[in-house]
């Protein structure tokens, strides 16, 4: 049943690539209220990392803040009908890139990019994957027919080599680097009290793994930002 109801929503999601901007961000609002109301337990998480970041605010900003966060959430999500849809010639028209040139070096060194888990990282993923073979992580979807189409929108352009996050192969990801492929990392996922440590985020202690710099010494990789903004019409990968 929840890969049949799987099915109906890609269905639905990759119908709405036909439509403007505007009309997918008002389902996108429509979608991110309706999970505000009924994912209480998300809110709650969600109220709780807004106080302990934003103590400055009041409640009803936080809840504000909150309720955008909800929204910018589903409108990602149903940007991946955009996505998964969207052939090559016309992708750059609703994903642009400043800063590509920092995906190349005059002395070939490896690349990683720190890429946060912003809303979105798939669409600059795929931005990525336009203009070099990469490489990145990814974790497995519960449901087949979700992760299935996943999978497929990641490997649409250049067949980047996706790495599984469970039982991470370390040593897989630094042969990719030093065969040439830029790294497309994704750092802020808690990996848990053995494999991750504290550091300050909004001056509140919070888990993150320090693979960055073992990588980097490891394969001799230079290190870039990489963060991807929401537009009203579309992203930007900076």
């Amino acid at each position: 049943m929840k890969r049949f109801f799987a099915r109906q929503f890609i269905a639905f999601m990759e119908r709405t690539a036909r439509w403007s901007p505007a009309a997918r961000a008002r389902l996108g609002r429509g979608i991110g209220n309706l999970l505000w109301t009924l994912a209480a337990p998300r809110r709650r998480v969600t109220l709780t990392n807004l106080r302990l970041c934003f103590p400055q605010l009041t409640e009803a900003e936080r809840i504000a803040l909150g309720r955008r966060t909800f929204y910018h959430i589903a409108r990602a999500l149903v940007d991946h009908g955009l996505l998964a849809t969207v052939p090559r010639e016309d992708f750059d028209r609703h994903v642009r890139v400043e800063g590509a040139q920092h995906l190349t070096d005059p002395a070939n060194r490896p690349l990683i990019l720190v890429a946060p888990h912003f809303v979105g990282l798939d669409a600059g993923g795929l931005a990525v994957n336009t203009l070099v073979r990469g490489v990145s992580i990814y974790a497995r979807s519960r449901n087949p027919e979700w992760d299935r189409w996943l999978l497929d929108i990641r490997n649409k352009f250049n067949a980047p080599l996706l790495i599984q996050r469970e039982g991470f192969d370390l040593r897989a990801a630094v042969r990719a680097l030093k065969d040439g492929l830029p790294f497309y990392y994704l750092p802020d996922q808690d990996p848990g009290e053995r494999n991750g440590i504290f550091v300050p985020f909004f001056g509140v202690p919070a888990a993150t793994l320090p693979m960055v710099p073992r990588l980097a010494k490891m394969a001799g990789a230079r290190v870039v930002m990489c963060v991807t903004e929401m537009t009203p019409d579309g992203y930007v990968l900076h």
